[in-house]
């Protein structure tokens, strides 16, 4: 049976994870510091490291978290069926889509610099979140009647890479790209590329 003490202290950690995921993501992990994730957070500075170790323990507890997160958002995305509109791009637009309006997504595109830094800590779970997402985009691909001279993995490949980079766009200048319209034209083009579909 779980302790009040201990309760709190689980309260605690949340409330500093969801702080630093949210400043991870609006400001980079260099950026961010341990003042920035108390006053976000409401929880003492010193609490942090209680909890954590460190910065980079904070940093890896966000990002084990969030994978969590990233594969139970997928796993609720719901199968392809038969539905009603445009039967072809339905299995597209409920399944693969999803996949950018995860709330992690700006967290793990903000974050890429820092995992491509050498001997950088979060490097592997890098390779895991791209991993899990072409393992999803691949199996949703091997569902649908791709047209002759394309297969599910490569073009998995190419549709994370196509997202990615239109969030990095967007983050460098939001002023200038409209995420939500640059994914709508990707998932439109890739619509086009199924034949359609027969009752």
């Amino acid at each position: 049976m779980t302790t009040r003490r201990e309760q709190t202290s689980n309260e605690s950690r949340e409330l500093i994870l969801n702080a630093a995921a949210e400043l991870f993501a609006e400001k980079g992990y260099r950026q961010t510091t341990f003042h920035d994730v108390a006053h976000r957070s409401g929880i003492s500075r010193g609490s942090i490291p209680w909890h954590f170790g460190s910065k980079e323990g904070l940093l890896l507890a966000v990002l084990e978290r969030s994978v969590a997160g990233l594969r139970d958002g997928l796993a609720a995305v719901p199968a392809p069926g038969a539905g009603s509109g445009e039967p072809g791009f339905e299995p597209f637009e409920r399944g693969v889509g999803a996949m950018f309006a995860l709330p992690t997504t700006k967290l793990f595109v903000t974050l890429l610099v820092e995992a491509l830094e050498p001997g950088s800590p979060i490097r592997d779970r890098y390779i895991e979140i791209h991993d899990t997402l072409r393992e999803h985009c691949r199996r949703w691909l091997e569902r649908l009647p791709l047209p002759p001279g394309l297969s599910a993995e490569p073009l998995a490949v190419a549709l994370i890479g196509a997202g990615i980079g239109i969030h990095q766009q967007w983050l460098l200048a939001p002023d200038r790209v409209n995420a939500p319209e640059a994914l709508a034209t990707l998932r439109t083009l890739v619509a086009g590329l199924l034949p359609p579909a027969h009752d």
